[in-house]
């Protein structure tokens, strides 16, 4: 069994708590949170299960490592933390371990990461041994190994788009929703996530390396973005009201330009209430959904919807982007310590997991 540690327990850590104790080449040795509240309480309460693990949550993280985990998933947010996320990261792959995180955005596409981000993780792989694979929670399978698997499928491919189209009501994260992504701020509010170069910033290393897996070279990469305001207020059930007049949807896209053309794309369509530019691409429900376009011969299109958490979508797409990480570690546990990317690491089947669910 590969000892792992969960580093976190937000909306990606719940998941993460969950995915390792359901796998079964894993167990879960440790619980690391920041909230002195959440100190001693049992690692299955945190992640919303109807039983007890065994396992409490603790802030120690110096008895952690010293412990010499196996597999660490760090589950803290790097949006507005990165150094500190970064060092965290550090640390553990020092101490040997595999680590598997969605928090920092740079190493999505770690071959083209800035030498200042890559040669501190390289240093710690060949100080302590470890590994480190990076994959999104937009998720990183929508945008990376989906679009990639379903672009064999074509005769001919124009357009590679990838789409997330949600109702962020049901994200579990206000202040990123009114604050980050301006939901609710009024149309002058400059958003950070929607700032120049910052869309680029996160989702680029995803069309850098869907460029690198389909054997493009890319021109450039260029961002477009489109706002639209409430026309009326909205009560919503998780985050109160959003006043008419303020922002209530966003529309952007990150391109990969090859030959002059947007070739690759990846588009997130965002809401805080169903009625907010209902002229724009819609999920199948009105929830949220990620969907892959291949514009081709033929044309395929693919919506994925998952849901958890009480069916919710949000949550959903963040379990879908854990278990992506969690279920590589084994993977990466046999192979050689490194820096590894969404290419190279293979999507695994649930080997001994079907018909095993825990509640």
């Amino acid at each position: 069994m590969i000892s792992t540690v969960v580093w976190g327990t937000g909306n990606v850590g719940r998941a993460a708590i969950r995915a390792v104790e359901a796998h079964p080449a894993l167990k879960l040795a440790a619980v690391i949170v920041h909230n002195p509240d959440k100190v001693g309480r049992d690692a299955g309460h945190l992640a919303g299960l109807s039983e007890e693990l065994g396992v409490t949550a603790t802030d120690d993280i110096d008895t952690v490592l010293a412990a010499s985990p196996r597999a660490v998933v760090y589950a803290a947010s790097g949006d507005i933390r990165p150094d500190e996320a970064q060092a965290d990261i550090v640390r553990a792959v020092r101490a040997g371990a595999v680590v598997v995180t969605p928090a920092l955005y740079a190493l999505y596409d770690q071959r083209n990461a800035p030498q200042e981000l890559r040669d501190p993780v390289l240093a710690a792989i060949a100080d302590g041994g470890g590994s480190l694979f990076v994959s999104g929670v937009d998720p990183g399978w929508g945008n990376d190994v989906l679009p990639l698997l379903i672009s064999g499928l074509g005769t001919s491919v124009d357009v590679i788009r990838c789409q997330e189209i949600f109702d962020y009501s049901t994200y579990d994260q206000p202040d990123s929703v009114r604050y980050l992504v301006g939901m609710g701020q009024p149309m002058d509010y400059e958003p950070l996530m929607l700032a120049p170069s910052i869309p680029t910033m996160v989702w680029g290393g995803q069309i850098r390396l869907m460029a690198r897996a389909l054997g493009v070279e890319l021109d450039e990469i260029r961002e477009t973005l489109d706002r639209c305001p409430l026309d009326t207020t909205v009560s919503t059930r998780t985050m109160g009201d959003f006043e008419a007049g303020t922002q209530g949807a966003v529309r952007f896209e990150v391109q990969g330009i090859v030959e002059g053309e947007a070739r690759i794309v990846i588009e997130h369509v965002t809401r805080i209430h169903p009625s907010c530019a209902p002229h724009w691409p819609m999920p199948p429900d009105g929830a949220g959904a990620h969907r892959v376009i291949i514009e081709g011969r033929p044309r395929i299109e693919v919506t994925v919807e998952a849901t958890d958490e009480g069916e919710n979508r949000s949550a959903g797409g963040n379990a879908t982007a854990v278990g992506r990480l969690v279920n590589a570690i084994d993977w990466l546990v046999e192979a050689e310590p490194g820096l590894y990317d969404a290419l190279d690491v293979p999507l695994r089947a649930a080997v001994g997991r079907l018909g095993r669910s825990r509640r």
